[in-house]
């Protein structure tokens, strides 16, 4: 049995609090991802790293890694690290002649690998090569995923979820330029903040549909409750139906006018039948 994995009783009340934070719960604490160097990760890599550690608020820098070269080959060392310092993601740097500029982003399921994408890096603009203004600690990203390959391919998919889970951690993306347009309304431009990245899909290590679905599951206690008669449209507004008996309008008090008022024609007839209706009750 792994070391990590076996039944420890606390010894001092400062050890009671950490393992009860590992514990699982209802609302869980906020994700964190490990950055790992590879040992033989190059100049070009180890840049991309700095900036991701710049740009992503929750990445728990590790320490060079040698060991960790071959992550699609053995996941012990990842999984290990993962349930040490309590990192659900991570992202790992290398470089080879088979493999230039490698970069491998994963995320974890109880400790375990269960998804893992490697990419390869085509090309680069770092932080430091880019002059521009930054955004401020905090600021949401928006995410704009392209083609048809992220609702289809089902490789593609998975990395647009986990490109949105990792671009959750992010306090940094590209800002607005308000120019002049000769009216009231300025015209709004993109200003590129950096890093750059051009990237080309390479390896997947996917989960199976029933891990992927048992990951994705969500406590009872934590599902809204079904009301009924009310619904909610994309945006998030609430409506309700409601149900009434049948009214009848010909009671309905209305305002009187002289221009409503009914002819001494349309009375006598109202009357008739109105005598009518009676003596066929009768």
């Amino acid at each position: 049995m792994d070391a990590l994995d076996r039944v420890v009783k606390p010894k001092t009340k400062r050890a009671k609090r950490f393992l009860e934070k590992r514990e699982p719960k209802l609302s869980e604490n906020i994700k964190n991802a490990m950055l790992i160097k590879g040992g033989n990760a190059n100049a070009t890599v180890t840049q991309v790293l700095r900036d991701v550690n710049l740009v992503y608020s929750h990445f728990r820098k590790i320490s060079d890694l040698k060991n960790i070269t071959r992550p699609f080959e053995d996941q012990t060392s990842l999984e290990f690290f993962s349930k040490k310092s309590d990192c659900s993601l991570f992202m790992f740097g290398s470089h080879n002649k088979k493999r230039p500029n490698n970069l491998v982003i994963g995320r974890m399921y109880d400790y375990h690998v269960l998804d893992m994408i490697e990419l390869g890096i085509e090309k680069f603009v770092s932080l430091k090569d880019i002059k521009n203004s930054k955004c401020p600690e905090g600021t949401k990203p928006m995410l704009i995923f392209a083609g048809d390959d992220f609702d289809v391919t089902e490789d593609y998919r998975r990395l647009k979820s986990l490109l949105i889970e990792m671009g959750s951690l992010r306090k940094e993306l590209r800002g607005l330029l308000l120019k002049k347009s000769g009216c009231r309304t300025p015209r709004i431009e993109l200003e590129e903040m950096g890093p750059s990245l051009d990237l080309v899909l390479r390896r997947t290590h996917l989960a199976s549909d029933d891990l992927y679905k048992l990951s994705m599951k969500m406590p009872k206690a934590l599902k809204p409750k079904k009301k009924k008669n009310i619904s909610h449209d994309t945006f998030g507004t609430t409506y309700g139906r409601i149900h009434m008996q049948k009214q009848d309008l010909s009671r309905l008090q209305t305002r009187k006018m002289k221009g409503l008022k009914k002819r001494p024609a349309e009375r006598i007839t109202e009357d008739q039948e109105k005598k009518a209706k009676r003596i066929k009750k009768n």
